[in-house]
């Protein structure tokens, strides 16, 4: 089996879930799922049917170390 073949059997075999806040947003909502190799896959909750990004576990602590310190917020 190939890289992307691989990838693809993981993720359709992945659990999603998103932020218990979300429902607040009327659905506009990110969902996520962790990979093997500490990889982490996003998708839009609107558009499950695209192919999600896929980060790795030291983008997915840099990013989630920022929004806990407000780096995001507008």
């Amino acid at each position: 089996m190939n890289v992307h073949a691989e990838l693809a059997a993981e993720l359709a075999a992945a659990t999603w879930r998103k932020a218990t806040k979300s429902g607040a947003n009327g659905g506009d909502c990110i969902e996520v799922a962790p990979l093997g190799g500490g990889r982490v896959a996003l998708r839009d909750t609107e558009r499950p049917d695209l192919a999600p990004y896929v980060v790795s576990g030291s983008v997915w602590a840099a990013f989630m170390d920022g929004a806990k310190n407000g780096e995001f917020d507008f």
